[in-house]
């Protein structure tokens, strides 16, 4: 009984808060709340209440924001006017006007709508914006001064269409690598990412007589609190720690915004010690609100009210009474519109509590200037892709670079010789981009999208020619010259999210040659240059070893002509050493999870490690460690396809690749669409349309996938069948070998298909060896799956997944039909 009661005791004693004093006090320009308190006498209830809905672009015209009297929307990320990714800086203010034009009247006042973007390393939701290094890279500058400058570049950019409020900075501390936002992260180290945040934050709202001023504009910290500090790096998990652990390790960087003036702050997706933060009175409001007082207002994240216990997307009084004041609620907005009235009218929620939700927000407004005459989308002058924002990006990817190993001092190189690169990153402007890049997971984007941006090949390309050099790019490893060094350029995947969440800091690359040609080049002693683009520190113990020199640059964004200022010498002489320092500590092996202020640290590279030309230190071999992982799961899809693999269509002997979130295929028999589920964009609309010809959608990949030595291996895909077609469905997979396909295997599954309720989600489950009777080799698929009819079909598909399984739990092969004959 007492170890119960200790264990009771050791476990409440994590919610205890009285001892921590987290009260902050802040000298801010405050706006004149007389006039706020005016105005907010006169609203009605549905305008108050309007006031605290914010809807995706997507899911409200402006007439439909007219006529609920709405107080804000947002354009997710890649959400753009008319849907349409390649709008134009008329067609974004365009928007804004309309949107402005349908701003409630308050006696006789507008009082206009606001409207919030995730311009998160630049205004990336915008074709031809410059694009900034990732917050990783920000950090290995250590550059306060610089990452003003971005915040004020940024804001110019932001405000040039006609948007004056960005969800940005993230002020996240994260503490293990495998979270798929890493990236978003500054630092491990809560001090560096306080005082980089801050600077972002004045650097985008502006300060002293410039807060807020004509070239400013709103700056929102994200996401309160502890969101980089969930048990195992769990998107949106659950952070255990103490209040007092909570408050110096994820705190910090909120003091250091309220004191750079932050006028709104995001709370966070994920729980604290099992309460989810979208519900937590104590932190939201007592300490956020109360202690820190901090004066503006709390925005929700993308439905994140909805996993408050109790509630939904459509009605969560807890949430709002908790201190979220506006409701970020994308699509099912006029169904929380609703419950939040009648909430309201029975007392569910205060109207004090809405009446504090509407007089910060209206503060907001106020401090930038919406009630005083100000028109988001008159803003005179266009700073997209500003040539001084590029050369300020340009010095942050310099900045960043960390030169982890330089032996024989390999650089820097001579650009007047012949280099050969290698790896398909080297072509991929996605890869330098990463994820929240025009599209959210910005995995189906094309070089021709990124408007005046060179690839990091074609940026080496121009200076080496320059300089009387030459280069050339290998696929293979052939070369019609003699290469004097190789450059291997590789990396990870672009991934956002939720699809960036790993289980381990492997490194796997989608390019399935770089490794054995880098083999072969250390064999016949080349000098090895490697460039690593990631979102985070990873294990790369065996590209270390064969690599003479090897620099992690991040995701640097637009301006990778920064990578040929440091690696190359200028007519002999130095220009630009490398500066960058590790953000992050980097780990030893795949599941070494490491922080610098662990008791017992042990990294391969500390926390502020990093070379430069005059660094003598050479650096030996590292042990490759191999872990033995038991293989349980393999995502294939959610929502779209998992790296390494992408989606593809094909009619008849025609082979498209999926590259947007609205898709046709180009005869016409085959559309898509992406759409939430459970989440931002984790589901997509598929339809086959009759046509003589079968039709295909699939999920193909450059590497081979072996899962030979999974435990009864079973597709397991989530869907909802909308419309049957009268003609068959088949699912499979292929295996291939020398760059062809070498067999299949196809079965029908029409029936298990139909015996799902129409419009209801269900799981459907195929085991492996079923496709392995109809001819499929599992230790090299390339298409990992397949569907395949000639009919209308309409499916919504959320996953698609491979797992370990109990073989008696599966469906029997006999009740699937097999074959399909081409």
């Amino acid at each position: 009984m007492k170890k119960v009661i200790f264990l009771f005791f050791l476990v409440s004693s994590i919610h205890l808060s009285a001892n921590i004093d987290w009260s902050h006090n802040t000298t801010c320009p405050s706006p004149d709340m007389e006039r706020v308190e005016s105005i907010l006498s006169k609203m009605t209830l549905r305008e108050k209440v309007g006031q605290v809905i914010m809807p995706d672009i997507d899911a409200v015209t402006p007439e439909l924001a007219k006529k609920f009297k709405l107080g804000s929307i947002l354009n997710g990320g890649g959400r753009y006017p008319n849907k349409n990714k390649f709008s134009s800086i008329e067609d974004w203010k365009n928007l804004s006007k309309a949107y402005y034009d349908a701003s409630p009247i308050i006696n006789g006042s507008i009082v206009p709508i606001l409207w919030g973007t995730d311009a998160v390393h630049g205004h990336n939701n915008v074709i031809g914006a410059t694009i900034f290094p990732h917050n990783i890279g920000l950090g290995a500058t250590r550059n306060p001064d610089l990452i003003k400058e971005i915040g004020q570049a940024v804001a110019k950019e932001v405000l040039s269409t006609g948007i004056p409020w960005t969800f940005a900075p993230t002020i996240t501390v994260p503490q293990n690598d495998t979270w798929g936002r890493t990236y978003e992260g500054y630092s491990e180290d809560p001090e560096l990412v306080a005082s980089l945040g801050q600077a972002m934050i004045l650097g985008i709202q502006g300060e002293g007589d410039n807060f807020l001023g004509l070239n400013h504009m709103l700056s929102t910290a994200k996401h309160f609190i502890a969101d980089g500090g969930t048990s195992d790096g769990v998107d949106q998990g659950d952070a255990l720690i103490s209040e007092l652990g909570l408050k110096n390790l994820h705190g910090e960087p909120y003091f250091k915004a309220l004191d750079a003036c932050v006028q709104t702050i995001m709370a966070s997706f994920n729980s604290w010690n099992g309460d989810k933060l979208h519900g937590n009175k104590y932190l939201l409001t007592e300490v956020l609100k109360n202690q820190m007082n901090f004066e503006g207002f709390v925005v929700g994240d993308w439905n994140g009210h909805g996993q408050v216990r109790g509630c939904s997307n459509t009605s969560c009084p807890q949430s709002f009474n908790a201190g979220v004041d506006i409701f970020m609620v994308p699509d099912e907005w006029q169904e929380l519109y609703k419950t939040t009235l009648k909430q309201v009218k029975n007392g569910s929620i205060p109207l004090e509590r809405l009446d504090d939700a509407v007089r910060r927000i209206l503060r907001v407004k106020m401090q930038i200037g919406l009630l005083d005459g100000k028109k988001p989308h008159e803003f005179k002058s266009n700073y997209i892709g500003d040539k001084n924002h590029f050369a300020i990006a340009r010095r942050a990817v310099r900045e960043s670079l960390v030169l982890l190993k330089n032996n024989n001092n390999v650089l820097p190189l001579n650009p007047s010789k012949h280099y050969l690169v290698v790896g398909d990153a080297a072509l991929s402007i996605n890869s330098q981009m990463g994820g929240w890049t025009i599209t959210w997971q910005a995995r189906d984007n094309k070089n021709s999208d990124y408007k005046n941006v060179q690839n990091i090949y074609s940026a080496l390309a121009g200076y080496i020619n320059n300089q009387g050099g030459s280069i050339e790019f290998s696929k293979d490893g052939s070369y019609k010259k003699k290469p004097d060094s190789v450059i291997f350029i590789f990396g990870e995947e672009p991934y956002a999210e939720g699809d960036g969440d790993r289980k381990d800091l492997e490194f796997i690359s989608k390019d399935a040659n770089y490794i054995r040609l880098m083999q072969q080049f250390n064999a016949a002693n080349f000098p090895i240059i490697s460039i690593f683009l990631s979102g985070r520190p990873m294990e790369i113990n065996r590209e270390l070893n064969l690599s003479d020199s090897f620099i992690a640059a991040w995701l640097p964004g637009s301006a990778v002509e920064g990578i040929s200022d440091v690696i190359f010498t200028n007519n002999g002489s130095i220009d630009y050493d490398f500066t960058g320092k590790l953000p992050y500590s980097w780990p030893k092996t795949a599941v070494q999870n490491v922080n610098f202020k662990d008791a017992r640290y042990d990294p391969l590279f500390p926390y502020g490690y990093g070379l430069n030309y005059s660094s003598t230190k050479e650096l030996v071999d590292v042990e490759e460690i191999k872990i033995e992982k038991e293989l349980n799961e393999i995502i294939l899809f959610v929502g779209s396809a998992y790296p390494p693999g992408f989606e593809f269509v094909q009619e008849g002997s025609s082979v498209e690749q999926v590259q947007s979130d609205i898709f046709t295929s180009k005869s016409q028999n085959i559309s898509m669409f992406k759409f939430d589920y459970k989440k931002q964009d984790d589901a997509k609309n598929l339809k086959f349309f009759k046509s003589n010809d079968y039709n295909a959608w699939g999920i193909l990949a450059d590497s081979f996938l072996d899962i030979q030595d999974m435990k009864a291996p079973s597709y397991e895909i989530e869907l909802k069948i909308n419309r049957i077609g009268s003609s068959p469905i088949y699912f499979g997979a292929t295996c291939a070998g020398n760059g062809y396909e070498i067999c299949r295997g196809m079965i029908d599954v029409t029936e298990v298909f139909k015996n799902k309720k129409l419009a209801q989600w269900a799981s459907v489950k195929i085991p492996v060896s079923c496709l392995q009777s109809a001819g499929l080799d599992s230790s090299n698929m390339d298409i990992r799956a397949i569907l395949l009819s000639n009919d209308n079909w309409d499916i919504d598909l959320h996953s698609i997944k491979i797992l370990a399984t109990n073989s008696n739990n599966l469906p029997n092969c006999s009740n699937l039909s097999s074959g399909i004959s081409q």
